[in-house]
């Protein structure tokens, strides 16, 4: 079932594809999360999310009769679920509390820095030189667009930290992730790993029960779009896209997400972003032009590629 080397062989158009859905509806999920956060606390509103998601993809596993993942895929899942569906979740979502969203996703954009080492070294993907090109370029945009978002020293000390926390566990998470996807299905990965963030999240429940009768429709509306488009089908369409390709160069892609919130909060919300923050956006895409720019290592003699 080892289908990841598809990505090696050149541009994987699909695996394209489904990234390109992942970042958009990544991108819409902090516009939600924001207007969600003044009701539902960081874990009632992470649990409700995760809760809306595992319903959603539970029973996608019965009607498609989908078997519980191998053996060899569980530490994979659970790693992943711990750290990137439970405490990731939690964690975002309590740092925006005490950081804009700007400063937010510029911290939260460390996560490829994270992905990109942690892979090279756990997962033998080794460094190119065109990745972390993309990624360097990349970072200097999300820089551009969080300091042209950003309020200006309203950044509380833990919102900064627990944003940090986020993007240690996301970029940990994924590099989890992607040897479980040499076992077992995309679907599998997703959905055994969303149960198992809902474990975690679990405590949580008294609150959330607490809370859903006083917030307005609008903020539980925001919650169930969150696990419906951006954990149910998102993640499934990230782990399609990461067991097709490498996860630096997944990492990298995600880049794109900051430019994708300017151009959400511009159509959505009518929020009309400054010139610098569209200069970020466009640095932050050309970044992850570069990133993808890198072919397989045409490699004399018959060496092995890097996956």
């Amino acid at each position: 079932m080892d289908h990841h080397t598809a990505g090696d062989t050149g541009p994987d158009h699909r695996a394209l594809v489904a990234a390109g859905i992942t970042v958009v509806l990544w991108a819409s999920a902090f516009v939600s999360i924001r207007a969600s956060a003044e009701h539902f606390g960081p874990g009632a509103l992470a649990l409700g999310r995760l809760l809306t998601a595992s319903i959603a993809l539970g029973l996608v596993l019965i009607v498609k009769r989908v078997p519980p993942p191998p053996r060899q895929a569980w530490p994979g899942i659970v790693g992943s679920g711990v750290l990137w569906f439970g405490v990731y979740m939690v964690a975002l979502n309590w740092g925006e509390q005490g950081v804009d969203a700007g400063t937010a996703a510029m911290i939260v954009n460390i996560g490829p820095i994270v992905i990109a080492l942690l892979s090279g070294w756990m997962l033998k993907e080794g460094f190119p030189p065109m990745l972390l090109a993309g990624m360097a370029v990349s970072f200097v945009g999300a820089v551009v667009v969080g300091v042209s978002t950003s309020n200006g020293g309203s950044s509380s000390l833990t919102g900064v930290l627990l944003c940090l926390l986020a993007a240690l566990t996301y970029g940990a998470g994924v590099v989890l992730q992607k040897p479980a996807l040499a076992h077992a299905t995309p679907l599998q990965v997703t959905t055994y790993g969303c149960f198992v963030g809902t474990a975690v999240t679990l405590p949580f429940i008294g609150q959330l029960v607490d809370q859903l009768p006083d917030a307005p429709l609008t903020a539980t509306f925001n919650m169930v779009y969150l696990g419906l488009f951006p954990t149910a089908l998102a993640f499934t369409t990230w782990s399609y896209a990461l067991s097709r390709t490498t996860a630096g160069k997944m990492g990298a892609t995600t880049y794109a997400v900051p430019a994708v919130v300017v151009f959400i909060a511009w159509i959505a919300l009518d929020e009309v972003p400054g010139w610098l923050t569209l200069l970020g956006g466009a640095i932050c895409l050309a970044g992850v032009a570069v990133s993808r720019r890198r072919r397989v290592e045409a490699l004399p003699g018959g060496a092995p590629s890097t996956k």
